[in-house]
C-alpha cells in the first residue's frame, strides 16, 4: 500500500515553535528515562481511561486509540499510557478541555501550527493524551507505527533493543532520549510505508 506524502513525511517543529507550545511557558523538568517490561495491565488501564474520556466528553470523542509502546504486547516501555483522542476540532479547546480537566487531565501543550495538536496529561494513572482533529496525519502515523510493531516481531524487538540502549546512554540527559530514537523510528516507518521497496 502506498501512502500520501503527508503521511510518510515527518514534520518537525522549530525550536521557537516548541518553546511557545508549552502552556506553562516552559517544558517540565526532564525526568530520568525508566523502561519497564511489558505489563499486561496496560490495556486495562487504557480501557478505564478511554471510558473516563467518553463519559467526560458525552459523545464528542470521535475516536479513542491506545498508541505508543504500552499498546504493543511484549514491548518494554515507560509506564505511561499514550492515548490518541480525535475530536471534531482540536483547536476548539472550550469544546473539550474543561470537561477533561474536570476528569483529572491537565492541558500542557498546544501546537496550532502542527495539525492543531494538543496534549493533556494526568499523573495517576500516568497518561499522555494526544488530541487531534479527524484524519490528522500524525494520528494516522501513530496507528501505522503501532500496528507495524504489533504485527512484525523483528521490528518490535529492534525498537526494544534500541530503546533499552538509549535509556542507558542518555541517562545523563534524558531530553535526548526521544530525539535519539528518531533514526530507528524512521527506519521502521520506511518498512511500514514500503519505502524500502521503492
Amino acid at each position: 500500500m502506498r501512502y500520501p506524502p503527508e503521511i510518510t513525511r515527518r514534520l518537525r517543529s522549530t525550536p521557537e515553535q516548541m518553546r511557545a507550545a508549552w502552556v506553562d511557558g516552559s517544558p517540565p523538568p526532564p525526568q530520568p528515562i525508566v523502561l519497564v517490561p511489558y505489563d499486561p495491565r496496560w490495556p486495562e488501564l487504557f480501557d478505564e481511561q478511554a471510558e473516563t474520556i467518553r463519559r467526560a466528553l458525552a459523545g464528542r470523542a470521535l475516536t479513542i486509540e491506545h498508541v505508543g509502546s504500552t499498546a504493543v504486547p511484549s514491548l518494554a516501555a515507560k509506564p505511561i499510557i499514550d492515548i490518541d483522542l480525535i475530536v471534531t476540532d482540536s483547536g476548539d479547546e472550550p469544546a473539550y478541555v474543561p470537561d477533561l480537566e474536570r476528569a483529572g487531565y491537565r492541558l500542557v501543550l498546544r501546537e496550532p501550527h502542527w495539525h492543531e495538536y494538543r496534549v493533556l496529561t494526568r499523573a495517576a494513572p500516568a497518561v499522555n493524551l494526544h488530541v487531534f482533529g479527524p484524519n490528522a496525519p500524525e494520528h494516522l502515523r501513530h496507528m501505522i507505527f503501532r500496528d507495524r510493531l504489533r504485527n512484525h516481531p523483528e521490528d518490535r524487538d529492534l525498537y526494544r533493543a534500541v530503546k533499552q540502549a538509549l535509556a542507558v546512554s542518555t541517562a545523563g540527559s534524558p531530553g535526548e532520549y526521544n530525539l535519539s530514537k528518531n533514526t530507528v523510528i524512521d527506519e521502521i516507518y520506511g518498512r511500514a510505508f514500503g519505502l524500502d521497496d521503492a
